[in-house]
């Protein structure tokens, strides 16, 4: 038996055992007493007020300061005994607790190994020993008739012979890791040439000052890892002496080569503050500890519907329900100019090419080009001269929209040219270069998805068919690539071949945003169902992961065009910015 733990000297003689029982400790973290002693008044911790500097010079001049333990219990320093420090040492040893214990006493004989004349018990045996047992019986039977049904197998004889396996087995197409999209195919060896040959051409052939500044230079700096030599025939040929070498490097390729690429995705919500339906606001630095305040671009008199960023980053465009577009300076929130459009303007974006200052306005029936006239002088001079340089075909061709001239009155506004549709016009997308755009109508027949370019002033309608209610198309940023978002899928035109190359499932109800990657990779779908769905291209068609941060329904998502970061917009309120590193 342990002995008991004797307290300090200086400790005073009283019992104050704690009656608490076997439970946690840490549930009394937070409270001033530490438990309850026999007669259930509470027993409270020792004042503690002890730093860092002072506990070391404790340790320095207090000599018992290493047989100084603390009891979780009471919350009191004791000092060990000497018998229970060796106490303490036998256990860490191994040993056992009591010092008198011998574990090494002699063994005692119980049961003699000679044959005794009587027996232990002389009891008769019984009756159903010499019958046989029916319960086993049954048993029996029923495992012949499982083994004769062939539901009970025999055990195979395990084939101790050492089996080897090649990582690099399976090349083909049709293999597992074939038809892995991220595998990676094994090193191949390069092929021999001449100068391997037994009797190469002369001019392979190394001179006395070629091999002798072939033996200066260093191995990985060498052309060739051998000498071309020539023989007068193959059966004068010598074993190669570095056979064993050369095969153990090619061991080591095929081993330490990677057999998969692998990307991490790692998002992180951080809840940004809430905005009001009538004011857009932009927060000056990414960054949560920033004091700067948000900046309000106040202005708008009913709800600000839709808003897009130049090219430069000094500009910004909103449209309203106040049917007036209206032209901010992002640095210090004031109203460059108000553009009156005559309806609830749904969409609005602004041309990616920087050389041209150009912003397309979804307007009821009609998309507006608009050149705000902000900036360089020569910029949006260019761009009117590019507007200005169409020349007209001499048959006129049959389009799905009409391109219409900008009066004299809408010109000096900075209206430009006006599309008009068939029906309500609810988004507009450009294209990376800016002579394309894209525009979704509320439709359910084939003409739902229009594209237009500017320079020629043709529109084209993409479809043939109806593939359910389009939400919103987008460019690729890189590749020839045209996104198409419908009620629950997302797919993938190619427009240079004009056939279907990816149907990407959402699982969500229903899609309502869409956006892209600067990478082009990665897409990032917003749902009505609070979900976001993120795709990762190169991987697979379903989603990469499925965030559910928001509590309503999510209107908007956006990717950082530099920094690892997309952002999304829910009916609850808030906007969520999260972290994601795409490698």
């Amino acid at each position: 038996p342990c002995p008991a733990l004797t307290p300090l000297p200086s400790a005073p003689l009283q019992d104050i055992r704690n009656t608490v029982g076997n439970i946690p400790m840490e549930w009394y973290q937070d409270f001033p007493h530490i438990g309850y002693n026999l007669e259930g008044k509470k027993i409270y911790k020792p004042i503690r007020n002890k730093d860092e500097l002072d506990m070391f010079l404790e340790k320095m001049e207090n000599p018992d300061y290493w047989r100084t333990v603390q009891d979780k219990m009471t919350g009191a320093d004791i000092k060990l005994t000497d018998e229970q420090v060796d106490l303490v040492h036998r256990l860490q040893k191994g040993q056992f607790g009591d010092v008198h214990f011998n574990p090494y006493e002699p063994a005692v004989d119980f049961f003699t190994h000679e044959v005794m004349i009587h027996p232990v018990t002389n009891r008769p045996a019984d009756k159903r020993s010499f019958i046989p047992s029916l319960i086993e019986k049954e048993k029996v039977s029923k495992l012949v008739h499982a083994i004769k049904m062939g539901w009970i197998k025999p055990r195979k004889p395990k084939d101790d012979t050492p089996t080897y396996y090649d990582l690099w087995a399976h090349e083909d197409p049709n293999s597992i890791l074939g038809r892995h999209k991220m595998h990676v195919p094994a090193p191949k060896m390069k092929l021999p040439g001449h100068e391997e040959s037994y009797n190469p051409p002369p001019e392979y052939l190394l001179s006395e000052e070629e091999k002798l500044a072939w033996e200066q230079q260093e191995p990985a700096e060498r052309k060739l890892n051998f000498v071309p030599q020539q023989y007068r025939c193959l059966r004068a040929v010598p074993a190669y002496s570095r056979f064993i070498h050369e095969r153990f490097e090619r061991c080591l390729d095929l081993y330490l080569c990677p057999r998969q690429r692998k990307m991490r995705v790692r998002a992180s919500p951080t809840p940004a503050p809430p905005h009001s339906g009538r004011s857009c606001w932009a927060a000056l630095g990414t960054s949560p500890a920033s004091r700067l305040p948000p900046q309000v671009y106040r202005g708008h008199t009913s709800l600000v519907r839709c808003l897009s960023i130049s090219p430069s980053g000094q500009w910004l465009v909103s449209g309203s329900d106040d049917c007036t577009v209206r032209f901010w300076e992002v640095c210090t929130a004031r109203c460059m100019k108000t553009l009156p459009v005559g309806g609830v303007v749904k969409s609005i974006a602004w041309n990616p090419n920087p050389t041209i200052c150009l912003v397309a306005i979804c307007v009821e029936q009609s998309v507006l080009l608009v050149n705000p006239c902000l900036g360089d002088k020569l910029l949006y001079g260019a761009t009117d001269q590019l507007l200005e340089s169409y020349v007209a075909p001499e048959e006129e061709r049959v389009q799905p929209v009409k391109w219409v001239m900008a009066t004299m009155e809408e010109h000096s506004k900075g209206v430009r040219l006006v599309i008009q549709h068939s029906k309500a016009v609810k988004q507009v997308t450009w294209h990376g270069k800016g002579d394309y755009f894209a525009s979704v109508v509320s439709d359910n027949s084939n003409m739902q998805v229009l594209i237009h370019q500017t320079s020629k002033r043709w529109s084209q309608n993409p479809f043939r068919k109806s593939k359910g209610l389009v939400q919103c198309v987008l460019f690729h940023p890189i590749r020839p690539y045209f996104f198409v978002a419908t009620q629950r899928y997302v797919r993938v035109y190619n427009l240079l071949k004009q056939e279907l190359t990816k149907k990407l499932m959402t699982n969500c109800k229903w899609v309502s945003s869409m956006a892209i990657h600067p990478g082009g990779d990665n897409i990032i779908c917003g749902s009505y169902d609070s979900k976001l769905a993120w795709f990762d291209l190169d991987l697979s068609t379903r989603p990469y992961q499925l965030l559910r941060h928001h509590k309503k329904a999510l209107r908007s998502v956006a990717f950082h065009k530099h920094y690892p970061l997309f952002a999304s917009g829910s009916d609850d309120g808030t906007v969520i910015v999260c972290h994601g590193m795409v490698y």
